[in-house]
């Protein structure tokens, strides 16, 4: 079971950028998370989207990003904007079947991870 993960790049303050997340060759119900880690930084929740659709954000991100899914495509995306110099950080998506001890931004609520793409914003 393998995520894989697309779209991070540079962007200046202020502009967008859309990230993709898809277990490869695998179609289920999971629960979708994003984390990022900045360098020396420790690893934060993002946002996350459960398997009704269901979406949490950090609160650092409210407003500016979202997490919608293509079922069809059986994708997640995360989209930002309004970026700014304190997004810049590797980006993790994960996944997992939906447990009773589910917390939406807790690491530990996912066993399955990609392996990073690097958003940098510039001023």
């Amino acid at each position: 079971f393998q995520l894989q993960e697309s779209g991070g790049d540079s962007a200046q303050t202020g502009g967008s950028l859309r990230l993709s997340c898809a277990p490869n060759g695998y179609y289920g119900v999971f629960c979708m998370g994003w984390f990022r880690q900045a360098p020396g930084m420790e690893r934060e929740a993002v946002a996350s989207i459960d398997t009704v659709g269901t979406t949490t954000y950090a609160d650092s991100v409210k407003g500016r990003f979202t997490t919608p899914q293509d079922n069809a495509k059986n994708t997640v995306y995360l989209e930002m904007n309004s970026l700014g110099p304190e997004d810049t950080a590797m980006y993790y998506c994960a996944a997992d079947l939906l447990r009773s001890d589910y917390d939406p931004l807790y690491f530990e609520s996912f066993q399955y991870w990609g392996q990073g793409t690097q958003v940098t914003v510039s001023s």
